[in-house]
């Protein structure tokens, strides 16, 4: 049985101080992260008055999130593997750029044609900016405490992202008109390029094999088909046609991806990667972690406005705070992960997120669940972060620096695929329950077996018993 070397030995916690330029590129990184995850949430509640004002039906509504959702996941791959090839610093900054532009075009879009271009540009802007970020991030940070600590930054600020587009979302949609939610991300957009150019270094792999076209082709048709079936499938059910013809096609093309990486000289996806115990169950428990939590979130959002009837502002500041103690737990992720390393914090981390999940089934219609739906949200949220951040440092960890764009891609098309998938598959048991309560304690009761079944599952698969890991890859004996 090997240790796993990539784990301080335990009391060694000392934080790593970072130097002026590595906080600058850190803030550059990172508030790029943050820019794209708060937009998966930012315009969430003013669809409505951006529905009357653009003339968009409520059923066409579901397009301003899979124009951004399609591209976003579906090319994450492939940008990841182009950034490798031809320099992540290149691709970066003309995400941004393109993230830049295409909010612009949202902001001030004249129509639901217009509207749409600029959310399904913002969405492949975002498939460039969040894999090459995370390796130009994991790249110049050493793979040590300096790495976790970035990671462990980058991970707050993600999650943070997500809960701060809620609550901005509808404080500035009643102040400034939906419009102004596009705006926000435009500014950052502004902050964050002028500075990129000076500070990131370029990055790429030493040889320059070539591109991987048949295998981008397929992964990324297939991407796209299932992230458009199952985002369809969340608003009108798995019955449609056009829902099972690209569930089915999806899984075709992702079935003929793994056939073309299996015999080509260059894969797009290395397999005997995905045969890495870290990267195979480390990308397990974070789909499982995404998933879980947002459907968490997601039926909790409905819970409180039409159980409880609380209002949009209010309901923002319950996951206001939750926000704010995932941003507490992130500042401390690092020590923990220190101190415990990544594979045991994940798995611990996947058993509180459970734990806690399972204590919101005590919710009833008394007002003091709001003050249950608040702790248990907040307490499973910082979990929740903590198997963020230790699934991102255990995928990468021990990944030569020539494949971390392909590790880093696959690290977010796990997050991408998790967030949108959980909604469609349990979130669905909630909106067609004839009783809205029974129907969220099913899905919360449904999310608690699976997070928990994963926390076995994962632990087995990286074999971690009293501290000790196997590190070979999951077909080595």
């Amino acid at each position: 049985m090997a240790i796993d070397t990539t784990n301080p030995v335990p009391g060694t916690l000392d934080t790593p101080r970072l130097s002026t330029r590595d906080k600058l590129v850190l803030f550059v990184l990172c508030a790029a992260q943050f820019m794209v995850a708060l937009d998966f949430s930012v315009l969430n509640v003013a669809l409505p008055v951006l529905g009357a004002d653009l003339g968009m039906s409520p059923s066409a509504l579901q397009w301003a999130v899979t124009a951004f959702a399609l591209p976003s996941g579906g090319f994450l791959l492939l940008f990841g593997r182009i950034g490798d090839l031809y320099g992540r610093r290149k691709l970066f900054l003309a995400g941004l750029a393109l993230f830049g532009a295409a909010s612009l075009l949202a902001t001030f879009a004249w129509d639901p044609a217009s509207f749409l271009a600029g959310r399904a540009l913002q969405g492949l802007g975002a498939a460039a900016i969040v894999p090459t970020g995370m390796s130009l991030l994991t790249t110049t940070f050493p793979e040590g405490p300096a790495r976790d600590r970035a990671l462990g930054i980058s991970g707050t600020l993600l999650s943070l992202g997500f809960t701060v587009g809620m609550v901005a979302g509808g404080t500035l949609t009643d102040a400034f008109g939906w419009r102004s939610t596009m705006g926000l991300l435009s500014l950052f957009a502004l902050i964050v390029l002028p500075l990129a150019p000076g500070l990131l270094p370029e990055s790429r792999t030493a040889d320059r094999p070539r591109l991987d076209v048949p295998g981008a082709i397929t992964v990324t048709g297939g991407l796209l088909s299932l992230i458009y079936a199952l985002s369809t499938a969340a608003d009108h059910g798995f019955a449609r046609t056009d829902v099972l013809i690209t569930l089915v096609m999806g899984v075709l093309l992702l079935a003929a991806f793994v056939t073309i990486e299996s015999r080509t000289e260059a894969p797009l996806v290395s397999l005997p990667m995905l045969r890495r115990r870290t990267v195979a169950w480390g990308n397990i428990g974070g789909l499982v972690t995404f998933s879980m939590m947002s459907t968490v979130v997601f039926v909790l959002t409905l819970y409180l406005q039409e159980v409880l009837r609380l209002s949009a502002f209010e309901t923002g500041l319950v996951f206001g705070v939750q926000g704010v103690l995932s941003a507490v737990a992130g500042s401390y992720a690092a020590r923990v992960i220190g101190r415990f390393g990544p594979r045991r914090t994940l798995v611990g981390s996947l058993v509180g997120q459970g734990t806690l999940i399972a204590a919101l089934l005590g919710l009833g219609t008394g007002s003091w669940s709001v003050w249950l739906a608040t702790a248990a949200v907040s307490l499973a949220s910082m979990c929740h972060l903590g198997a963020i951040i230790s699934y991102g440092i255990t995928v990468t960890s021990g990944v030569p620096d020539e494949e971390q764009g392909l590790a880093t891609g696959l690290v977010t098309s796990t997050q991408q695929v998790g967030i949108t998938v959980g909604i469609p598959l349990l979130g669905v048991l909630a909106t067609t329950s004839d009783d809205l309560l029974s129907g969220v304690h099913t899905v919360l009761a449904l999310d608690t077996v699976i997070v928990l079944v994963a926390a076995v599952l994962v632990a087995t698969g990286l074999r971690v018993r009293s501290g000790a890991v196997e590190a070979e890859p999951v077909g080595a004996r």
